[in-house]
């Protein structure tokens, strides 16, 4: 037999074809919450990105120092004359070419936990040798010239190529550190030798400006982690939802499949169950009553009274099962019309009143005077009511008093209230009382147990009138309920139009 997914509508509620897309959904979600929960948040674990960041920003800022260089060379030919400017500047932008060259290179590949640390230490290699360049720019001897002039231009030129060094590689670790480092020290040891105020100077306000811009690309390089940080917690929050959203239209992919097979199945079976039921009703009554012949053992007149009994029972459950799939599938449809709810109130209270007088049960009647007709289906109102009325007869001890009372909202509507002094409900039993076969504690022990159908049809037909059920209760005190319906529904009367003379028409005349 094939195992392939299955194509028609009636396959069964759990499908075990798609066991592995589940498991790989199950395993994304975990995943996905370990990492919320747990994943540490540090500079380790964006290490690659950062240094993937850190070589898009070298290629982009590819021609920032070479301009720099070709400019600080040309201001220092300018003041001193000398060749030596030149040959400095030939070595600083080799030392930029190899930093560029390495930088396109690791582009090309696939950073990894293997390679990602070699990658790292081969970038901070190339920052070592372009500030090895720049000591020799700092060392170096620039003759002749104004020796205030030759040591502004130095002293400006070092901390441009800082502050530019910082800026464009402020997302690679201790890389400015690591490069104006030995700069700093070259400075220190010729103002020591020299012990020249100037060299002096010098030094320390490069060794200040350096630590500034240790600091700020150090915050830089913090901020940049927690943006990152906040971009994988997004993604993954987007990823969790995503796979939370593939579960719910699964899940309901399959309900919908199983109401169409719940739907389909109550059609077909409707006829097939109401017409032996039929049978059995109308042969059980037979031989109850003894239509055909006197039964010969009394035992089996009662027999008789039982099946038909159950057969009622089962037919009465059947009918309200079809009833409530009816208005959940949208196909329980109104025949309105003009009806009046007190006719209907007392028409049901004159059914019910043969089941309360088996039990010595009391009707009292509350109704308006007069009550304009509302517009709804009869039928369904008249169910609404003898649900409710029969309710109350069934959970009302014996010798008990059920009120019925029926008029006006206060918004303009008309409502059915029936109350009884029954055994109550408790409060946190009413919603499992509201729902489809629930029943409470006071229903299971009762010797009448019903189907737990009838308020949940209650609900669902004053729902399509646009209505309201009210239940309150309280134990040992008793159980109302109200059905209301809106004031749209309700039909006033408009007076009559009082005749008028009619106006003759006014004759023309034709020249």
């Amino acid at each position: 037999m094939s195992k392939s997914a299955s194509t028609t509508t009636d396959k069964n509620i759990v499908d075990r074809s798609r066991t592995r897309r589940n498991k790989a959904v199950f395993e994304t979600v975990k995943s996905t919450r370990e990492r919320l929960q747990y994943g540490p948040v540090g500079t380790g674990v964006f290490e690659r990105d950062m240094l993937q960041m850190h070589i898009a920003e070298t290629l982009q800022s590819a021609t920032i120092m070479p301009l720099f260089i070709v400019l600080a060379t040309g201001v220092g030919i300018y003041i001193s004359r000398d060749p030596q400017v030149v040959g400095w500047s030939v070595l600083a932008l080799t030392a930029h070419a190899l930093a560029l060259f390495f930088a396109r290179k690791a582009s090309r590949q696939e950073l990894n936990a293997a390679n990602l640390s070699r990658w790292h230490s081969i970038f901070l290699a190339t920052q070592i040798i372009i500030g090895l360049v720049w000591v020799l720019f700092a060392i170096q001897k620039i003759e002749p010239g104004d020796a205030s002039l030759i040591m502004f231009y130095k002293g400006a030129t070092l901390l441009i190529a800082l502050s530019i060094t910082a800026t464009v590689n402020f997302l690679l670790r201790r890389a400015t550190l690591m490069t104006f480092l030995p700069v700093l020290m070259a400075l220190s040891v010729t103002a020591v030798l020299s012990r020249n105020p100037m060299d002096i100077g010098l030094a320390l306000m490069f060794s200040m400006a350096m630590l500034f811009c240790h600091h700020v690309t150090k915050r830089l390089y913090h901020s940049s982690i927690k943006l990152l940080s906040y971009q994988s917690e997004k993604d993954d929050l987007i990823a969790e939802l995503e796979v939370a959203k593939s579960m719910s239209d699964e899940a309901r992919r399959r309900a919908e499949e199983a109401n169409m097979a719940k739907s389909r199945f109550l059609a077909s079976m409707s006829h097939e169950l109401r017409t032996p039921l039929n049978a059995i009703l109308g042969f059980s009554e037979v031989m109850a009553g003894e239509v055909l012949g006197p039964l010969n053992n009394p035992l089996y007149k009662e027999y008789s009274g039982d099946i038909h009994r159950s057969g009622q029972h089962l037919l009465d459950l059947i009918n309200e099962i079809l009833d409530l799939s009816r208005i959940e599938a949208g196909r329980y449809d109104l025949h309105e019309e003009a009806i009046a709810l007190l006719e209907i109130a007392e028409d049901c209270v004159g059914m019910i009143q043969l089941r309360a007088r088996a039990k010595n049960i009391r009707i009292s009647q509350q109704f308006e005077n007069t009550l304009p007709h509302v517009w709804a289906d009869e039928k369904s109102i008249r169910q609404v009511i003898l649900n409710l009325l029969s309710n109350a007869v069934k959970f009302t001890p014996q010798g008990g008093e059920i009120f019925i009372k029926a008029g006006w909202t206060a918004g303009g509507g008309q409502y059915v209230s029936i109350k009884d002094n029954g055994p109550g409900i408790p409060e946190e039993e009413i919603p499992i009382v509201l729902s489809a076969f629930g029943q409470g504690s006071i229903a299971i022990k009762s010797a009448e147990q019903g189907t737990g159908l009838g308020l949940p049809i209650v609900q669902a037909i004053l729902a399509k009138h646009d209505g309201q059920f009210m239940l309150k209760s309280k134990l040992r005190e008793g159980t109302e309920v109200i059905a209301i319906l809106p004031a749209k529904r309700v039909l006033q009367s408009i007076p009559a139009v009082e005749d008028v003379q009619l106006v003759q028409p006014r004759k023309r005349s034709f020249a």
